[in-house]
């Protein structure tokens, strides 16, 4: 039997195990809601996948979603310790300026020396343009050089449709993101600064005697959200980016060992602050019920063994370097298809880590679920010259 087959048939008996059902023939997920707004995108982070969207990738205003890289860079500047969150800064005159006919303010003017952390505060729970613009010239010294790093940065990742003027949002020309880059930025800032994440969860602030609540709505309707960022103007419409973290069975090699999956939600264009909850919120409750996160394989274990020629061992053993976690729409778990693609023949030396192949996951209907590269497990080193003159006459023979 060829070894795809019969990996179709352990993987659908150890799921038929676990699951502690038969599946119905051609299950489908659910479909994905309406949603009322531009532009929208909805992410897997535990898995890596895009689960729905609509126009991701289209160039928009991003309104106040661009204090996500503001924060970015200054949480940069605090892990690279150029700036700490016991320092004061001054607060300019063209932060004091923010106030000019804005609502988004934290409220600051030049006869005080706010810290770094209360202007964090201000910026990402109150939204302050001004607070935005105190950071900004305290890590780069200008606004406009730090607006470069901002630039810099989304060059970096490779965000095509992003392109920043300013550090807050306002409406200039020229200043666009789009929803699939505006949940690269959000995603980052979850991965690379999880000790600054949590300024995303707060629901209320007060400065200067001045309480103002985070315009994020779902940080009071839904419990497992835990952020992210709101923004509006005239011409960007009503925004969110909304992150939620709930448990999921985690099926499969680790057994049903409850664990946690995170969802990021970014809408754009929506039309009230009401509107931009309630999209959110469809777009994460259908993600979390319509599909099932699925362990498929550990990190470091073999998923195949094929053979090597003119190696000092006569297999190699190839895997992911991580586990495997997929998102696969609710009932197809014990359906799923894969394939392996690898270089034939493989011929040694092969070094540890090196990529020889990939591992192809579909529904049972055919439809793509993710791939995942599969690399060498073990350093498989040469033969000796005999070893390798026989292979070599094999291979001539093949």
């Amino acid at each position: 039997m060829p070894f795809d087959s019969l990996m179709n048939r352990l993987l659908s008996f150890v799921f038929a195990l676990v699951l502690g059902a038969a599946v119905p023939a051609g299950a489908q997920p659910l479909p994905a809601p309406e949603i009322a707004a531009r532009h929208y995108v909805l992410l897997d982070l535990t898995t890596g996948q895009t689960l729905a969207e609509r126009d991701a990738d289209a160039p928009a205003d991003p309104a106040s979603l661009t204090k996500l890289m503001t924060a970015y860079v200054v949480f940069g500047a605090l892990r690279d310790k150029r700036l700490s969150l016991e320092q004061t800064l001054p607060v300019s005159q063209r932060a004091w300026d923010e106030r000019k006919g804005d609502p988004s303010l934290m409220f600051i003017n030049p006869t005080m020396t706010p810290k770094v952390d209360e202007l964090l505060h201000g910026m990402i729970v109150q939204s302050g343009n001004d607070a935005s613009v105190a950071l900004a010239e305290g890590v780069a010294g200008s606004v406009e050089n730090f607006v470069a790093m901002m630039n810099r940065q989304a060059q970096a990742w490779g965000l095509k449709n992003t392109n920043f003027v300013n550090v807050t949002g306002m409406t200039e020309p020229g200043h666009r993101s789009s929803a699939r880059d505006i949940a690269v930025i959000a995603s980052r800032i979850i991965q690379d600064f999880p000790e600054y994440y949590r300024y995303y969860s707060i629901r209320e602030y007060t400065y200067n005697r001045i309480r103002q609540d985070n315009r994020n709505l779902l940080l009071r309707r839904d419990p497992s959200v835990d952020g992210m960022k709101t923004g509006y103007t005239a011409a960007a419409g009503y925004c969110l980016v909304a992150s939620a973290v709930r448990e999921f069975p985690n099926l499969g090699a680790g057994g049903n060992t409850p664990g946690p999956r995170r969802l990021l939600s970014v809408v754009m264009g929506t039309d009230s602050r009401e509107a931009r909850a309630n999209e959110s919120q469809k777009l994460l409750n259908w993600g979390f019920g319509a599909f099932d996160a699925i362990k498929l394989f550990d990190g470091g274990a073999a998923v195949v063994t094929p053979e090597v020629w003119t190696g000092a061992r006569g297999q190699a053993r190839l895997g992911p370097e991580r586990d495997v976690v997929l998102a696969v729409p609710r009932g197809e778990a014990s359906r799923l298809k894969t394939q392996v693609e690898r270089t034939d023949p493989l011929v040694a030396p092969l070094a540890q880590g090196q990529r020889v192949g990939t591992l192809k996951i579909a529904t049972a209907a055919g439809a793509p679920v993710g791939e995942v590269p599969l690399v060498v497990l073990e350093a498989v080193p040469e033969a000796g010259v005999f070893g390798r003159a026989w292979d070599a006459l094999r291979l001539w023979i093949r």
